[in-house]
């Protein structure tokens, strides 16, 4: 089986976690879920990345999104680390953490890379309601992630599947055309010519408008 592709269903998997036996992507149907992986518990990089997603919780959950954990640590460490988490950080992960202590939903999602150690590297999945996956990264374990840029990518993709319209770069706030998005290019000759008229525009194949 090759790697997860854009657009093609996740793969189906039982694990267990911080809040008991999950069948995923099933159990999570009719909602988004971004399941990410880190290297290893009790590690200073990783510590960051829990309090930082933790802290954008209810923004995820706002976009009727989940937060899913993994790595290939049991179950009973990843209890004692968000059990210390909340003891000395004060902040509490509300989010399900899954035990691949055998590391196969690592190797279903390519999250081990052998060049970078046994660990899982830092992975991301953004998984829609109906359990299509709709975009990956993946980061090396000394380089945390920017949880604002997921919270971005998640809420890009809603507005996407609601409006029709590509986002442009650094979105909402793009260099060129601010938090307007941008037109699906025309397809035939006829559209092309209304295209100047219908919505402000750089030329035919680069229109935006705001949304409403």
């Amino acid at each position: 089986m090759g790697l997860p592709l854009i657009g093609e269903k996740v793969p189906e998997f039982t694990a267990k976690t911080t809040h008991g036996v999950i069948n995923f992507p099933k159990d999570y149907e009719g909602k988004w879920v971004v399941l990410f992986s880190h290297p290893a518990d009790f590690t200073p990089v990783c510590t960051t990345e829990f309090v930082a997603f933790q802290k954008r919780y209810d923004e995820f959950k706002a976009l009727n999104t989940e937060l899913v954990g993994l790595s290939i640590d049991q179950v009973f460490s990843h209890i004692k680390w968000v059990q210390w988490i909340k003891e000395k950080l004060g902040v509490e992960i509300k989010f399900p953490v899954i035990a691949d202590d055998r590391g196969q939903i690592a190797e279903l999602f390519g999250m081990i890379h052998p060049g970078k150690g046994t660990n899982t590297v830092r992975a991301v999945f953004i998984i829609d309601p109906k359990g299509i996956l709709r975009a990956s990264l993946y980061y090396p374990q000394e380089l945390g992630r920017n949880m604002d840029e997921i919270l971005r990518m998640v809420k890009g993709l809603q507005v996407n599947d609601t409006n029709g319209v590509a986002l442009p770069a650094n979105w909402p706030n793009n260099e060129l055309i601010g938090d307007e998005v941008i037109i699906p290019p025309a397809s035939d000759c006829a559209t092309a010519a209304r295209r100047m008229e219908e919505y402000d525009c750089y030329d035919w194949w680069f229109c935006h408008k705001k949304l409403k």
